[in-house]
Order: structure tokens, then sequence, then C-alpha cells
């Protein structure tokens, strides 16, 4: 029999065997074929109901676009991390009242706030399996043809489900090109911020603490999604009225130990587990080592452009977290992967595979498969500097950014529109009006000025041959140069406006590409580079669509061989991962608890940022005033716990439930010795770290009073919080 495999042969083969406890991003449908392994972990629900996704409780569980939230309540409250709503507060933040600062809590729901034209919350209800369809008119085909093929199935098939107005489809590649799904999400358009704690609750410890353990962060921020008073998704109107989801979590009130069962359903964003040995050594050698230094610049960058400008820290704040976090991050994968020698790991688990196919039929042309792979992922390491700081110079800025969208916008629409780039399509453009309004809080000139004079000067010491032509005509060839160009470009720019940016994007297209504007003068050359960039990348991208299914197939076969569980790296779709709470050893002589508590805020408190705890919090720990949420156990109020569950980003705000469906906390980090699990997981050290929804109801109840919201979750409120009025956070 050939390795190569029919639709429902497939479907088959990625069954999991027999799962390895805690380890795997399960895709609800597989979650039935686990059914001893989930209950022999202590699940007492019926995991053929959480493969239905129009049942509780994964009908409750939302996308934010980059974190993952839920329902809880009837009234479209939703309930993410602090971390991932930083943007909306952000963007409703002023000098005057920064409520990054003060917190925020909306008294009715009359008082609550956008979260900016861009805020979503995309409820998924329809996962299929169309690999046959995606793959029709590409097998046969190589490179590029594979890739256009591909591209032009899946717009016709996303076109095919947008029909109905109200949804947002996307198409998922599970295991690099072996099988494709069609994604539905209902897109609520209308989200509004209800209650968010004040910074030093929310990101109490900030980068210090960030992926570290024993952590006291309150990282939770409430949004609501509102609708049209037809029912149906509608952008943000004062006659909008509370989305009424199917269905919500119900917030448990039970204590919580060590080994109790715990689940946990959300939308990670990227793993890389099944990639190869060389791209395992590349992230090892230059990816992670290169973005560790180049964020650290970024950094610095932002910082010289904002030193003694208040209003531009404040405006730069969410994309100083985010660099700050994806820093952190890189740090701490580079430390696991050499911790765990992931490298010499994955090179022995290719030579045993290699052994195993040996005995295969067709083995000879799976390996040469495979072999041609690896050819076309080295060639991509021939330009990687260049690729990584061309894709800096738009993804970190927002006029050049702005400028360069409208350019690319310009040009898309001369085509029909199954045949523009996806992302520039009919579908797309309120996204992008999004982006453009939202610059006008997120810029400052000076900042935007001192990322680029960083970018461009690594660009100018980057070899001859990777140099970009478009990038030297538009700023010059060396400093003197460069300062000039960006004075000339930002001084003269009509784009810092946000009526000439949503004029342009309703221009007509050669108006647009014939701007005398100089900052879209320098998009319309830089988009010269990025057409021709793209090409390129289209090629390979098409070549491996196509080469490395093989490369799965001798993985997950011989993997299957073994009796291991076989799950799809992490893609944005929704999955479930299940464990315990559980304590950590990670290290010599060193263990840790799984649960901290308020007494360890206090324990850190230095009274400077970022362990400046909030007087009303200080004080009601010092009146032990706890109340109903009480760990009994511990006499005191617990704030963040471990388990073993398995995350990566994407995950943040995912709820954590008991073995009985009900909301015991929300996911917000992973610990630091952990954080290479996006490309290893090592049950030893693999840890996440979860706000316990305890914390989150005695914060509302006796820190920052939010009464109303608790009786909307129907949660009980004990005499004294009866007592509490409504109140807003940081007063």
């Amino acid at each position: 029999m050939r390795l190569c495999f029919t639709t429902a042969a497939i479907a088959a083969l990625l069954l999991p065997a027999a799962a390895l406890a805690d380890e795997g991003m399960w895709l609800p449908s597989q979650l039935p074929e686990i059914e001893t392994a989930m209950r022999g972990a202590g699940f007492q629900g019926d995991p053929a109901n959480l493969s239905d996704l129009s049942r509780p409780p994964m009908s409750a569980v939302v996308s934010l676009g980059g974190c993952t939230a839920s329902f809880v309540s009837p009234q479209g409250l939703v309930v993410t991390n602090h971390h991932c709503a930083h943007g909306a507060i952000q963007l409703n933040s002023t000098p005057e009242n920064n409520l990054i600062v003060n917190g925020f809590n909306a008294a009715t729901m009359a008082d609550e706030v956008s979260a900016g034209p861009g805020a979503r919350v995309l409820v998924t209800d329809r996962f299929e399996r169309i690999t046959d369809r995606i793959l029709a008119d590409a097998r046969g085909k190589t490179g590029r043809a594979y890739h256009d093929a591909v591209e032009a199935a899946s717009k016709a098939a996303v076109a095919e489900c947008e029909a109905e107005p109200g949804y947002r489809c996307s198409v998922a590649d599970m295991y690099y090109g072996t099988d494709f799904h069609l994604v539905r999400q209902l897109e609520l358009k209308d989200i509004r911020l209800a209650y968010a704690p004040p910074d030093a609750i929310g990101s109490y410890g900030d980068e210090i603490d960030n992926f570290m353990w024993p952590r006291h962060s309150g990282d939770f921020t409430f949004y609501r999604a509102y609708v049209g008073p037809d029912g149906l998704p509608a952008a943000y109107s004062p006659d909008n009225v509370p989305y009424r989801p199917a269905a919500w979590l119900e917030v448990s009130t039970d204590p919580l130990a060590e080994g109790d069962f715990a689940m946990l359903a959300g939308y990670p964003g990227r793993t890389f587990r099944h990639r190869t040995a060389a791209e395992f050594a590349d992230q090892v050698e230059w990816q992670l080592p290169s973005r560790v230094e180049l964020m650290d610049a970024l950094l610095a960058a932002v910082e010289r452009g904002s030193a003694g400008d208040a209003d531009a820290e404040v405006r730069y704040a969410a994309q100083v977290a985010g660099l700050k976090n994806t820093l952190k991050r890189a740090q701490g994968e580079l430390d696991g992967l050499r911790r765990s020698d992931a490298v010499a790991g994955r090179r022995h688990e290719e030579a045993v595979m290699s052994e195993w196919l040996a005995g295969q039929p067709d083995a000879a042309a799976t390996r040469a498969d495979i072999a041609a792979a690896q050819e076309v992922i080295a060639e991509a390491r021939a330009t990687r500097e260049r690729d990584q700081l061309f894709a800096m110079l738009g993804g970190r800025t927002q006029l050049l950014r702005g400028a360069m969208q409208l350019q690319r916008l310009a040009l898309e629409r001369g085509k029909p529109d199954a045949g523009r780039e996806p992302g520039y399509q009919l579908r797309d453009e309120a996204r992008i009006e999004a982006a453009l309004k939202q610059a006008q809080r997120r810029y400052a000139p000076a900042v935007e000025r001192a990322i680029l004079t960083e970018l461009l000067a690594r660009h100018r010491a980057l070899p001859a041959a990777q140099r970009v032509p478009e990038v030297e005509a538009v700023f010059g060839t060396d400093a003197a140069a460069t300062e000039a160009a960006l004075v000339a470009l930002y001084s003269d720019t009509a784009l810092a406006a946000e009526e000439e940016r949503l004029r342009l994007l309703a221009a007509d297209p050669a108006e647009v590409q014939a701007s005398a504007d100089p900052l879209m003068g320098a998009a319309a050359t830089l988009l010269q580079a990025e057409l021709r960039f793209e090409d390129e990348d289209k090629a390979r991208a098409g070549e491996l669509l196509r080469l490395r299914p093989a490369y799965m197939r001798g993985m997950i076969g011989h993997a299957r061989s073994q009796g291991r569980a076989v799950y799809p790296d992490a893609n944005s779709t929704l999955r479930v991962s299940y464990g315990r709470i559980s304590s950590l050893q990670p290290r010599d002589a060193v263990s840790w608890s799984p649960l901290t508590t308020v007494e360890g805020i206090v324990e850190k408190h230095t009274g400077v940022d970022p362990f400046d705890a909030p007087a009303p919090l200080l004080a009601a720990i010092a009146r032990r005033d706890f109340g109903a949420t009480v760990d009994p156990g511990l006499g005191t109020q617990t704030v963040n716990f471990l388990t073993n569950l398995d995350t990566t980003g994407g995950n943040s705000g995912s709820p954590v439930m008991d073995a009985r469906g009900r909301l015991v906390g929300l996911n917000f980090d992973s610990n630091w010795e952990a954080v290479s699990a996006s490309w290893k997981f090592d049950p030893r050290y693999k840890r996440a770290i979860h706000v316990d929804a305890r914390y989150m109801r005695w914060i509302m109840a006796r820190v920052y009073p939010a009464p109303q919201l608790l009786r909307e979750m129907g949660l009980p409120l004990d005499q004294a919080d009866r007592q509490r009025p409504a109140a807003a956070a940081g007063r």
C-alpha cells in the first residue's frame, strides 16, 4: 500500500491511538476517541458533547482574533484576559483619564464603551473537512501553481460560506497540507468594554513576573458583545442590543486543590512540534537569538522616541507591552529548547522514522519528497535577515503600514474579488478601515521615526546582496540620507489625519496610486519589493504544501505504530487540552505549590511599579476581607494557580474548566521553563498559569466592586457584597 491516502484514510490515520497524559491540543472532533484517557484524568462529562460545537461548553468559547474568551451570561458578557483587552483599554485612555492606571467599571450597560472598530468576538459553529475539494485542482502541479490552486479553492469555499451575512469563514490547514477544514464563525462587531481592573492588578509584576511562578496577577477583563436590534451582527451603534449567546459558562464556587481535573478550551495560535530537525536548528541557532536582539532594540527605539512625552507613552503602551512579551518569550523559548536538547531530539526522531519508513511500501518516493522539502526550507535561509527586517517596516509602524495597506488595496481593487490577495478582498475592507481608524490613538511621529531609524540602520548593515533597492530608493543609503528622508516624509505627509486616511480608502484606485503625498509615494515604491518577495514566498509555500505531507505521513505513521497519540499543530482553530492542577519542581531542591495567595501580593509590594499594589487592594487584604471566596483549606484568598495543561500563544483568556465544565479560571501565561512548548512539549516542565475565578470574584465584590456583573453571572453575594454599590475602578 502506498503512503498516499484518500480523505477517509487520512481521517482514520489522524485519529489518536492512546493519548499521552496532559499533552495534546485536541480538535473537539477527536475527543470521543480519547474518552478513556479523559475519564481516567477525572472528567465527569461526556466527551462526545465536547465535539459538538453547538452545545455547551464549547459553544460558549469564542475567539477574539489573537486571544480567547468565553460567554459568562445570557446577555453577551464575555470574560478574557486584561492583557488581551489592553489595546481597548489604551484606546479609551487619555492623559486626563488613563484607564490603564485607573481601571474601568461601567455601572450600567449604557456606560460601556466601544473596544474599537477592529474588536471582534468570533463564535465558531461549523468545522468541516473539505480536503478533497481544496486539493482537487492542485494535484499534479508544483510550486506557485500548486499554491495558487489551493488558494483559489480556499477562496471559493470561503466565499460560498460567507454568502450568509454575519459570518467570517476560513480554511484551516491541518498537518501541513495533509488535511483541510472549513471553519465558520459568527462575527460580532460591536464589542464594548464593561469592566477592567487597574493595570496594577491586571498585570501586577508586569515583565519582571512575566512567564514566572509564583505569580499574583489579576489578569482579567470583561467585554460585552452587541448586535443590531434584529439580532444580527452589526457595527457599533447606540441602538444595538446585547447579544444572546446559545450558551454561557457557569462560574464555579467550589475550592480548588492539587490533583483536581482541569480542562481548557481555546484558540491556540501556532505550534511547530511537527517541523523538521533543520527547522528546529534554525529556530535555536538564528531565529530566536535574532528576535531577542531585535525586540530589545525596538523597545529602546520606542523609549527614545517617547522620552518626556506622556501622551506618546500612552499611545504606545500596547505596542510596548507586546514587544516586551515577544522578547521575553523568545528568550524563554531559546533557553527551553536548549535545556531539552530539542534539536538533537528531533534529529533522533527523524532517524528512527527513516528506519521505519524503510520497511513501508513506496518508501523511496516518500523519502524523495522529504528530501525535496528540506531543500526548499534551506532556500529560505538565504534571505531570512532581509525578510525579517522588511516585514518589520510595515508590521511595527502605524502611518507607513497604513500607506502600504492603501497602496496594496488600490492595486487589488483592480482585480475580480476572487483574484485579490487574501487580506485585501471585499470581506477584509472593514478590518482595513478599522486599522486605519485605530492608528490615530496609537501613533506619535517621533516614535515612528525612531522605530524606522533603528530598522533602516539594520537594513544598511545587511550584505549587499540582501539589501532591498526599493528601501534604499525611499530612505537612502547612509544615515544622513535616511534621517533627511524621514524628516521629509513625516513632516509633509497628510496621513497623520484620520480623515485623510479614510478619504484615500474611499478614493478611486488611480487617485491613490498617483497620490502626491510623500508617504503614499514611499509606500508605492516599497510595494514593488513586497510583490516580488511575495512571489518568491508563494512558490516556496506551494512546494512545501505539496511536499510536507510526506514528512507528516512518516511521522504520524511511525507514531501510531508505537501506539502514540497524534494531534495537529495549533493553527488558531478551536482546541481542547486536559490535565490537572499541578505543582512544579523546576530544578534541584526547588518545589512550587500550585496555588498562590494574596499574601504574596503584600510580600512583593514595594510601592514602585510593577509591584505597586493599589491601596484598596492592600486595605482589603489587611482586613482579611475575603467573604465567600476564601479558600477553606488555606484560610485566605487565592490569586493564581498552575496546571499541566497544554497551551501556547492564543490561549490567553481561555476558560479553565473543572470536571463538570464549570469555569474555575482564565489561562494567561506559561512558566519560564515551558515557553519552548510551542516547539517541544516537555511534561517535566510544562505548566500553564491561570487567574483563579475566586480572585476575580473577590476583586469584583470587595476591592473594585461590580455587584451588577456578579449578579448577571448568577454568583451569590453575601451580605457585605449586597451593601456595596457598583464603583468605578481606580476611585
